[in-house]
């Protein structure tokens, strides 16, 4: 199907053939409703069109009222066949684009999870094993891939047209894209949002590899040497900020345990829950004080314009690789004599 769609960047993911298929779908409708209308535009004005001489009255001649019945009183099978085809239509394109977007919001339990940091002008990526890279973008083929992305100054758009996926890189906040890799091949990366005078400039690439060239791909970029994991990077920073002090893996410090903590229900100060996602860690970290974990005092400092982007990926991978610490076992009773 590729190969027909000359004008268009060939498919190189899972989800580029359905995109295709729905895209080409309403565009067929919207053509054949709008050549319908254009022919029987045309056919009517030719088919009922009448000269003026042939209309107009004679002169002296008193044009009397129309006679009863002169235009048709009404259709109901043609207005019921107008209404319910394009009603069928219409709920036919919702609910197959409702079913698209789903697919496309929802990353697989199974994506490998990358950070992406876009800034005037270009793009930074991390790898989970520590790798990162500018403008260039290493993936596995067949492997989802789930990318969180935050912006350092305005907004940006990364949009890989091979993939047909698209998705806003705001300032202030997380935003995710996932896709799957079907073909081998290096595909253009583009910021799609105007971001300054050189957002032309803005280019970048995604190489999909083979599997077991990935991972030669991995060993290389590590060039043989030990290399930070981004949550080895993340308690780094943890220790040296003397977060550790408040937030210990014991969990009895002055701020709420760490453990478990992404993807669970937080009980806030004064009543409601949230749901501990990347964007409640972010702003845990730079505004504490905005949402207060009930049974604990707003202690913790900002630390707004202190941590750059990257360093706020490190922080949230090495909290994602806190497990929830086993509950100390109670001591056992003492033995009773008979």
């Amino acid at each position: 199907m590729s190969k027909l769609l000359f004008f268009l960047p060939e498919q190189a993911s899972s989800v580029a053939g359905p995109v295709d298929l729905f895209f080409f779908f309403m565009v067929a409708v919207s053509v054949f409703f709008s050549a319908l209308i254009a022919v029987l535009l045309v056919f009517f004005a030719i088919r009922y069109h009448q000269s003026g001489a042939a209309t107009a009255p004679a002169a002296g001649v008193v044009v009397g009222p129309e006679p009863e019945h002169a235009h048709a009183q009404g259709a109901m099978l043609l207005e019921i066949v107008w209404t319910v085809i394009p009603l069928g239509l219409v709920l036919v394109m919702f609910a197959w684009s409702t079913s698209l977007y789903f697919t496309l919001v929802r990353p697989p339990a199974d994506a490998v999870a990358m950070y992406a940091v876009g800034k005037q002008w270009m793009w930074k990526f991390q790898h989970p094993e520590g790798q990162r890279e500018i403008n260039e973008l290493h993936v596995p083929l067949g492997q989802a891939v789930k990318l969180t992305m935050s912006s350092e100054d305005v907004i940006h758009s990364f949009f890989v047209p091979a993939f047909r996926v698209k998705q806003d890189v705001v300032p202030g906040r997380y935003t995710q894209v996932w896709f799957r890799p079907t073909r081998v091949g290096r595909y253009h990366l583009f910021c799609a949002e105007y971001c300054g005078t050189q957002h032309s400039g803005m280019i970048g690439w995604v190489e999909v590899m083979k599997p077991e060239d990935y991972q030669a791909w991995l060993s290389g970029a590590a060039g043989g040497a030990p290399r930070q994991t981004l949550a080895q990077a993340g308690e780094q920073l943890f220790t040296e900020r003397a977060c550790v002090t408040c937030h210990p893996e014991s969990g009895e410090g002055r701020g709420p345990s760490l453990g478990g903590l992404p993807g669970a229900a937080v009980t806030l100060e004064g009543g409601g829950t949230v749901v501990a996602d990347d964007g409640y860690l972010r702003e845990s970290i730079l505004n504490p004080a905005a949402k207060i974990v009930a049974g604990f005092q707003p202690l913790m400092p900002t630390f707004q314009g202190q941590l750059s982007e990257e360093q706020l990926v490190q922080l949230l991978a090495y909290i994602k690789s806190l497990g929830v610490k086993p509950a100390a076992e109670a001591p056992a009773p003492p033995a009773t004599k008979d």
